[in-house]
């Protein structure tokens, strides 16, 4: 089987989680092709049996790059199995208010683009402290220290689970 992974990053979480998934998917045997869409524009999704897209939340949106991508190739991901990975801090917890909010994001990115996945998972992001400036650090300190997290303003701390990641692919190659 032939697998598009596609994927927007903004301080490199996304871009190790796609890492992860392609390795994984070559490990089963799969045939994978990993792009950042911003270097995908003669991407051409109708040559790929499956396609995962990643991208992950910042003010309540995904990248515009990964949006644009859906939006322009929204008829060919629709004919495909597709699996949408969406990278937030607020997929560590099981706050409900959190859950809520990345049901939103959800919603407004389907709305922008035109396109709906066939299967969504949120997958937990990492604080990437060492990427921050000065005013960025402060406000994820701030986030950090509303959910009860004690972070150190100079070491980057993940929360990706990497074998419930596993687990989710697994679950969508055998579907």
């Amino acid at each position: 089987m032939k697998i598009l992974i596609a994927y927007a990053t903004t301080e490199g979480q996304t871009r190790k989680i796609v890492r992860f998934v392609a390795d994984w998917l070559a490990d089963k045997g799969e045939s994978v092709e990993l792009w950042p869409v911003a270097e995908a524009g003669d991407v051409d999704v109708g040559n790929f049996d499956r396609a995962i897209l990643a991208g992950s939340v910042h003010l309540g949106h995904f990248q515009s790059t990964l949006e644009d991508f859906a939006k322009d190739r929204r008829a060919e991901l629709d004919r495909i199995d597709t699996l949408f990975l969406g990278v937030s801090l607020s997929a560590a917890g099981n706050d409900p208010e959190d859950r809520a909010g990345l049901d939103q994001v959800m919603k407004s990115f389907t709305d922008k683009t035109g396109w709906l996945p066939k299967r969504v998972e949120h997958i937990a992001g990492a604080f990437r402290f060492t990427q921050y400036d000065f005013f960025r650090s402060w406000a994820m300190r701030w986030i950090a220290a509303q959910k009860g997290e004690e972070v150190e303003r100079d070491q980057d701390k993940e929360y990706t689970d990497w074998k419930a990641l596993g687990d989710v692919l697994n679950d969508w190659l055998s579907a």
